[in-house]
């Protein structure tokens, strides 16, 4: 049998990567390992918990304002000694977190096949966002199996030198595990006033900490005082550059709910409730349009232009002017609505765990 490290870092990995582990974890032919690094360590339990999978090693890496550098540091050392013990015979690990990008470090010093799964999403700039498009690109740069979610991210790669036959374009495997919770009818626990209209906000980039965050939540503030019809519910990031912020400026209004992070059930039950998304999120541009819901990306720049391009989202940037314009006419028009919540989803089938696990149990040692 072949040994498979799953390594996951954060709830988005936990999330996407699930499908797959479960799905490696059915194969005969595969012993999977599941490898947590707890980049995010109460978020990752969550989404464990839903799945039913329990890490086979946890490095619990997760300290308060570590910075960068000391995370990427204490990630390959660790890696070093898990993977010098367990000679896994392959290792896959989803995104572009600091946990992928040094996943695939390690895995090339110690000449383990890596694959990364969501591969060739760009922006085109290596500082935005900070440091999520260097950590893809590196993590490219190493991977024997570029699993693709869709046929940009695929041209992408072979425009960056990478052998055809090394990509695979399967879709995203967070359309399968939406697909496998979104019939549950998961219950956000979190009354709301079912008169009013409700925008879900989400807002944690590193990119928009500092005015950037302060330009979201006044606009938040500007949009509940001008419309009585509206409540806006807004999960915190328990970063302090956001937890703070958006406290000081947006927690003593009646129309808005904060909340500590939601867990993956909860939130999937809250974009089934939305309105109106306001996000900085990767996650959320994919799995949103396939429950017919408009997204406004509050970023200048996205690696996920497939759903721009498709008319069911929208970038408005961190900038109060954009935030409001588009959002008020969103709730003024009806039409305009219509067009951006038309339940399309460019991400793919549901079946993308499927046809990774297929492209591993082909590949002979």
């Amino acid at each position: 049998m072949k040994k498979i490290i799953c390594a996951v870092g954060t709830r988005p990995e936990a999330i996407k990567m699930a499908p797959v582990i479960l799905a490696l974890k059915q194969s005969e032919h595969i012993n999977c390992k599941v490898l947590a690094t707890a980049q995010h360590r109460d978020m990752l339990d969550q989404v464990f918990d839903i799945f039913n999978i329990v890490p086979d090693f946890d490095l619990d890496i997760m300290r308060p304002n570590q910075t960068l550098t000391t995370l990427t540091a204490r990630l390959l050392l660790n890696l070093d000694s898990i993977f010098h013990s367990e000679k896994p015979d392959a290792v896959l690990a989803q995104g572009d977190t600091t946990t992928v990008m040094t996943i695939a470090m390690a895995c090339f010093y110690h000449g383990i096949p890596f694959g990364h799964v969501e591969a060739g999403l760009r922006t085109g700039d290596l500082s935005n966002p900070f440091p999520e498009e260097m950590n893809r690109v590196v993590a490219g740069k190493l991977a024997k199996w570029h699993f693709a979610p869709t046929e940009r991210a695929r041209k992408n790669l072979l425009n960056e030198g990478v052998d055809e036959n090394d990509i695979q374009v399967t879709g995203n495997t967070v359309i399968d595990a939406l697909h496998s919770v979104v019939d549950s009818s998961p219950e956000i626990g979190i009354p709301l006033d079912s008169s009013k209209r409700l925008i879900l906000v989400t807002a944690h980039r590193r990119e928009n900490f500092g005015e950037p965050i302060k330009e979201i939540c006044r606009a938040i503030l500007h949009l509940v005082e001008h419309n009585a019809d509206i409540q806006v519910l807004f999960p915190v990031h328990p970063n302090p550059n956001v937890h703070q912020i958006a406290h000081e400026l947006l927690g003593h209004h009646s129309q808005i709910i904060l909340c500590d992070p939601l867990g993956y059930l909860p939130f999937v039950a809250a974009m089934k409730a939305a309105h109106i998304i306001l996000s900085d999120s990767g996650g959320v541009q994919e799995e949103a349009p396939a429950l017919g819901k408009p997204v406004l990306v509050m970023r200048h720049r996205t690696e996920r232009p497939e759903a721009v391009e498709a008319g069911v989202v929208k970038l408005v940037g961190p900038v109060f002017e954009n935030i409001i314009s588009e959002t008020q006419r969103l709730l003024d028009n009806p039409y305009a609505y219509k067009q951006l919540a038309r339940n399309i989803s460019p991400y793919g089938d549901g079946k993308a765990s499927q046809r990774i696990v297929e492209t591993i149990t082909k590949w002979k040692i």
